[in-house]
């Protein structure tokens, strides 16, 4: 399969109208921080607070100037499925998401707020996309596929036209990958336009299926995708997109989920962006060093910030945790008046801040006299945190981190 220019300028053309040309804005920090001129593409902003509009808009424009004015379906419970809705409502016609029973409520009332029909069905993504699948049988509707379609990859890789205009001396664009769709789209466009400029996918290590497609030229797929990035979890990904992934891309890597929660950490501190976790892979592949970005110009795609909140302070916990600046250990202290007095003076004494104290007395693996405690301090980074550690050791208490 190959995606054409004309099919990117086609799209981009349908998509005027209908999307938010997302800022590209210079990072001072990140820059300092990596050696290279960082960019951050911020689609987090873009309708939906996603990406995914595009090639959802650009599929049903597709249709419609195909004389296909039919009924819409797509299974999703995250971006795509409020890309298909708020594309389907614009063009004016109707459309169905299919979720997980799971699936949390916020997304689905933001997709049915976007005019969709939400049918709730299974336990799992593969239950939803078998009741997708039925539903276009019976009611003749068109399954619009999340990343495995001609359509959409074209509408994906209108961001990469969109970098190359607002910044045409780019170096290196990197982008995040799970079913392939983006990189693909991106990858195609900008080696169309320019060959030299070079496009990087990233994954999360626990879902690395595009990275190990990519490492074989060969479509693979894995038997889990465990990260917190929901949104690149993907087990199998697209046979189109893995094709021109493996014919364009530069290359592929992977990212852990404390790498990914510091990105997101950074990007509220120092730029204030809400990014989600499969979003901010692009810097946290910069900031890991998992891509050489010293002098060279770099777009980093923030790809969505469709985040749960309640899902907020974990991720920054993680962050925080990542960073050194949250110390977390178990120490077992003698059950006695003091004791656990005598072990918050030292962490005082260290400088830590105390955030929260547990006690555990009745653990198998304690001896009648002994309380197990486990302690949350904040601390100034790695070696703050070793410090502490010292001055409990030189007080008598053995701290194990956790």
């Amino acid at each position: 399969m190959e995606i054409q220019l004309k099919d990117l300028e086609a799209a981009a053309e349908r998509l005027k109208p209908i999307l938010h040309h997302t800022e590209l804005d210079l990072s001072s920090t990140f820059s300092a921080m990596t050696g290279g001129t960082i960019y951050l593409k911020y689609e987090n902003r873009q309708k939906t607070g996603s990406f995914k509009i595009r090639g959802a808009s650009n599929k049903i424009a597709t249709l419609i100037e195909q004389g296909k004015n039919c009924p819409v379906v797509a299974s999703s419970a995250g971006n795509h499925a409020q890309g298909v809705a708020y594309a389907a409502k614009k063009f004016g016609i109707p459309a169905t998401i299919v979720m997980p029973k799971a699936a949390p409520i916020a997304k689905v009332q933001a997709t049915e707020g976007y005019g969709a029909k939400v049918v709730l069905a299974g336990d799992c993504y593969d239950d939803a996309y078998a009741e997708a699948r039925r539903i276009c049988e019976e009611e003749g509707a068109e399954f619009l596929h999340p990343y495995n379609d001609p359509d959409v990859i074209a509408g994906q890789g209108t961001l990469g036209l969109e970098i190359l205009s607002d910044l045409p001396y780019v170096d290196i664009i990197i982008v995040p990958a799970g079913g392939g769709g983006l990189l693909a789209g991106v990858a195609s466009a900008v080696k169309l336009i320019n060959p030299r400029v070079k496009v990087y996918g990233v994954q999360a290590e626990g879902a690395p299926a595009i990275a190990r497609s990519f490492a074989e030229k060969k479509l693979v797929t894995t038997d889990s995708a465990s990260t917190i990035a929901d949104g690149i979890a993907v087990k199998f990904p697209g046979d189109l997109a893995v094709e021109l992934i493996n014919e364009h891309a530069d290359g592929v890597v992977t990212v852990s989920d404390n790498e990914i929660a510091n990105a997101i950490l950074l990007l509220i501190e120092r730029c204030k962006e809400i990014v989600e976790p499969a979003g901010a892979t692009p810097l946290a592949a910069v900031l890991s060093g998992k891509i050489d970005v010293r002098g060279k110009r770099v777009v980093c795609l923030m790809s969505g910030g469709n985040i749960d909140v309640s899902f907020v302070s974990n991720l920054i916990e993680r962050g925080l945790v990542a960073r050194g600046r949250r110390l977390r250990f178990s120490a077992t202290l003698i059950d006695r008046p003091g004791s656990l007095v005598h072990m918050l003076n030292a962490i005082s004494g260290a400088g830590a801040n105390i955030l929260s104290v547990e006690h555990d007395k009745i653990s198998a693996r304690l001896g009648p006299n002994e309380t197990a405690v486990h302690v949350v301090c904040e601390v100034g980074g790695k070696e703050h945190a070793e410090t502490v550690i010292q001055k409990l050791a030189e007080s008598g208490i053995i701290a194990e981190q956790e």
